[in-house]
Parts: C-alpha cells; sequence; structure tokens
C-alpha cells in the first residue's frame, strides 16, 4: 500500500544512514495530513530490507522528539534496524479545546480508536498506526514487513504493550520504557478513556495492558518482553504502576524483565542511557546479526 501524499520535509546524515521527517495524508483513518520520522540505517540505503522498530513517544510530544533526545540512531546503524517514530495524535482537527484536552497538552492520543464525539471523527491512532502508516512504510521504503518491533515511553509505552498484546503476530518483539501500564487504575488513563471510550469501564478493560495479559491463555512473547522503569520518576506510584503488569505477566508464565533504575526519573535522559539495550533486545527477539 502507498502513503498518500507522501512528502519529505527533511533530511540528514547520521551515521552513515538517513534521519528522515515525512508528511502524508492519511486517508481512511484520520482523515488529516500526519507526520513521521524514519531513520534508514546505512543497510536499508545499501538496498537490504531490514527490520523496523517503531517507536510510540509520550504526552506533548511530536514526530521529532524520540529522534532528536533519545540517541539512538547509533545502535540502530550498527544493528541494521530502522526506526520509525510517528506523531502522538491528530494536529491541527478544528476541535475545540483540542490543544489542552483533559490537561495533558497536545499529543494525548493514547494510541486506541476513540468512539465518542468529538474525538473519533480523527483520533483513530490504533487503526492509523497499524492498518496505514507501518505497512505503508513498508511497502514504501523496501522494509521487512515480517520482522517488526514496537516500542514506546510513558503514553507510547502504554501504547506498545497494549498493540503488541490486542494485535498477536504483528509484531516479533515488544519493550517499554516507564509505561503506563494499569490505565484503568491511574489518573491519566481513566481520564483519557472517559474521553475517548465513553462511561462504559467495561470497554476500557480492551486498552488496558496489565488486564490484556491477565486474559491471555499462553505465553504472547516467549521471546521475553523488556520493561525499564527510573525509580525517581515523578509518577511512578500514581500513573505508571508497573507491579500491576509484573503481576500479571507472572500469573499467566509471560517472560518479563522489568529493570528498576534507581536515580533516574521519567525524561529522556532516561531514555537515552537505557535505549541502546532496547534496540538490543528488539534485534535478538527478530533474528538481526550485526556484523
Amino acid at each position: 500500500m502507498a502513503l498518500e501524499r507522501l512528502e519529505l520535509l527533511s533530511s540528514h546524515a547520521c551515521f552513515g544512514g538517513e534521519q528522515r521527517f515525512y508528511k502524508h495524508f492519511s486517508v481512511n483513518e484520520i482523515g488529516l495530513p500526519m507526520r513521521f520520522g524514519l531513520y534508514l540505517p546505512p543497510q536499508a540505503l545499501a538496498g537490504q530490507s531490514v527490520p523496523l522498530l517503531t517507536y510510540l513517544a509520550g504526552l506533548t510530544c511530536t514526530e521529532e522528539t524520540f529522534a532528536i533526545k533519545a540517541g539512538a540512531q547509533r545502535e540502530a546503524a550498527r544493528l541494521g534496524l530502522a526506526l520509525l517514530s510517528p506523531d502522538t495524535s491528530p494536529r491541527h482537527t478544528g476541535i475545540d479545546g483540542e490543544d489542552h484536552h483533559w490537561d495533558f497538552g497536545v499529543g494525548a492520543g493514547f494510541y486506541l480508536d476513540a468512539t465518542e464525539h468529538p474525538w473519533a471523527g480523527h483520533w483513530q491512532m490504533e487503526s492509523y498506526l497499524l492498518k496505514d502508516l507501518i505497512p505503508g512504510v513498508v511497502a514504501e521504503f523496501g522494509l521487512d514487513g515480517d520482522r517488526l518491533g514496537l516500542t514506546g515511553h510513558s503514553m507510547g509505552g502504554h501504547g506498545a504493550l497494549t498493540l503488541a498484546l490486542r494485535h498477536p503476530g504483528v509484531f516479533g518483539s515488544v519493550s517499554a520504557l516507564a509505561p503506563i501500564c494499569a490505565p484503568t487504575r491511574c489518573p491519566w488513563g481513566r481520564k483519557a478513556f472517559l474521553g475517548y471510550l465513553g462511561q462504559d469501564e467495561d470497554t476500557w478493560a480492551a486498552h488496558d495492558a496489565s488486564r490484556l495479559m491477565a486474559d491471555v491463555k499462553a505465553s504472547p512473547y516467549p521471546a521475553g518482553i523488556l520493561v525499564d522503569q527510573g525509580l525517581a520518576d515523578q509518577f511512578l506510584a500514581e500513573q505508571l504502576c508497573p507491579e500491576v503488569f509484573e503481576v500479571a505477566c507472572a500469573q499467566v508464565g509471560q517472560l518479563l524483565t522489568l529493570r528498576r533504575h534507581p536515580g533516574y526519573d521519567h525524561g529522556y535522559y532516561f531514555i537515552a542511557s537505557v535505549i541502546d539495550e532496547h534496540l538490543r533486545h528488539h534485534a535478538a527477539c527478530l533474528g538481526v546479526t550485526a556484523a
């Protein structure tokens, strides 16, 4: 499938590859222009069909945040991984309050398909990623669609865990950094779900990684899931709840490596400190052998 009205906004040489930023029109899912970042390692530029790791960013971020702040391109170039960084939500929708809904600031997409007015018209982020952006990027740039990984931070960590569990067989690897692990239990998640999905809390469970994991019959990712969490994270106790996901994984026999890091907060200094190990985790799960 093709990405409609694909436009290269900028390209930057980076560790032998290229960090690019694009705009395209999401006709069927969002109905608006969307932006994304794409790092093509030197192997891809040389014509190899390399695996694709998608990174879902957190609240207030854009398609540029991960590419600029995380420093992931060096290891991605060594391993031969393409890195896709979507924007977090639709922009310029004309909806009153778009820029500050639920007091989150711009970018509270939560990586789900909204069903409630006024958000349902454009906030179809799950369908956008799974039906539009990821397959479109794979086809457009000749990437290996059989080797897809998914990771993310905070709200994006919620998205990575949830989408990986909701779409078995699509992703060969999953990890998360300081994810919202039990959104039906935390203020951020409950406020978002109420706005996007409505008052029927039974519908919320389908977008809660801990509850999704508790319902599986067998380990969905036998090679393991990697989660990193800073213990100086100001949102840890009230919003993130990694211990809930840890219990759910243990109950169903899902191998989980949950690493807790003293002194690290919620920001990109933490992400930059651990991101290389996440790339190596995905590379191992996807069968990448670095030179």
